[in-house]
């Protein structure tokens, strides 16, 4: 043990050992001209094998590709300076290789990076590339929402603007010049979340208080909510992501008799509809319903399956064709229903609508064919 400890304190003098047994060490270990923070906690009995390594992010982002490897060589080395001394070389291998195939990024380019995500805050970046050429940026809003900015350098960086891809209802342009900085796009994130939040507050109380039918896990980005009213009907609304208190676009989806209803609600009460109000509040008040909530009733009882299929789902559709017999309301996918009509007998078409019986009463029932149908 001892021997282990001279050649600790002569080969990696920045590592400290922070107890009398030696068993965890933590400072700087020296890779080509730079060093690195590390840390090192091993197992009681002084092996290897279960070694706890944490480094920095930059060299956690070097060694990120030889993950099987340095676990190898945790088992397989002799003792803790040699284990490091397999560390540091397969580093230095890494970071040559990185220097030699993107020459473009010298280390003063990285060091400018560095300085750059240094003003951003560390606590907001989540991780970088082994290249320095893509980042993942995150910014909480005044909700505590977590939003995510991923960022790819042009290869002409930067004199050319970087490829930005965010979770937002609008489409984000990035405003940039040769002098402009991840500190500015990030900033220019910043504003737009902060655009955005009467928007999400809004869905988020439709989220939370409704049941949502579509989509199953709602993006930041995504503005239309399909809300569950009773097991026949449902409601389509697009929200205006610049004018959420607005009235949004509304679909009625279920069967005549179940929706009729609804749209001469809204044709009566369309005049109530205020602004000052939360869309949940307005659409319950122009619409004369009280949302089923996820409080006292399960989702599985709006969301019926295809008579046909016995399916919610079929690819992207949902069941949205249904009786108009109120002691049947039997949903169907349109696919469904229409392949199934047209192999009846008493099958008839004009035009984009099809005529036909209901699979499971023998209504009448009709199908307007949409253009991915006909």
């Amino acid at each position: 043990m001892d021997e282990v400890r001279r050649k600790m304190l002569m080969k990696f003098p920045s590592l400290i050992p922070k107890n009398g047994d030696c068993t965890e060490y933590d400072g700087y270990i020296q890779i080509l001209d730079e060093e690195y923070r590390i840390n090192i906690t091993l197992p009681k009995d002084g092996t290897l094998r279960d070694t706890k390594l944490t480094c920095e992010w930059r060299l956690e982002q070097v060694l990120k590709k030889y993950d099987k490897i340095v676990k190898q060589r945790l088992i397989q080395c002799e003792n803790l300076p040699a284990f490091l001394d397999e560390l540091k070389s397969i580093a230095e291998k890494q970071l040559s290789f990185q220097e030699q195939n993107h020459p473009s990024y010298s280390k003063t380019n990285c060091a400018q990076l560095i300085s750059e995500l240094e003003k951003i805050g560390w606590e907001h970046v989540i991780s970088v590339d082994a290249d320095f050429q893509s980042f993942h940026i995150m910014c909480v809003d005044v909700k505590e929402r977590k939003h995510v900015m991923r960022i790819k350098l042009h290869l002409q960086h930067p004199k050319q603007a970087p490829t930005v891809t965010v979770d937002l209802p609008t489409k984000f342009d990035v405003v940039w010049t040769s002098t402009s900085s991840l500190l500015d796009v990030y900033n220019q994130f910043i504003h737009n979340v902060d655009l955005y939040q009467d928007l999400w507050n809004n869905l988020n109380e439709l989220d939370s208080k409704t049941w949502i039918l579509e989509p199953d896990n709602p993006t930041y980005a995504a503005t239309n909510r399909r809300i569950a009213i009773s097991a026949s009907a449902s409601v389509q609304i697009t929200v205006d992501p610049k004018h959420p208190s607005s009235l949004p676009e509304i679909k009625f989806l279920g069967s005549n008799q179940a929706t009729g209803p609804l749209r001469e609600n809204m044709t009566s009460n369309l005049h109530l509809w205020n602004e000052n109000e939360s869309l949940l509040s307005n659409l319950s008040t122009v619409l004369g319903v009280t949302f089923p909530s996820p409080s006292d009733t399960k989702k599985e009882d709006f969301s019926a399956d295809c008579g046909i299929c016995y399916s919610y789902r079929l690819g992207t559709e949902i069941p949205e064709e249904v009786c108009n017999d109120s002691r049947c309301g039997q949903p169907f996918h349109q696919t469904c229903l229409i392949e199934w009509l047209r192999g009846l007998p008493s099958y008839r078409q004009s035009f984009h609508t099809i005529f036909g019986e209901c699979p499971y009463c023998g209504t009448p029932i009709t199908v307007k064919m949409s253009v991915n149908s006909m």
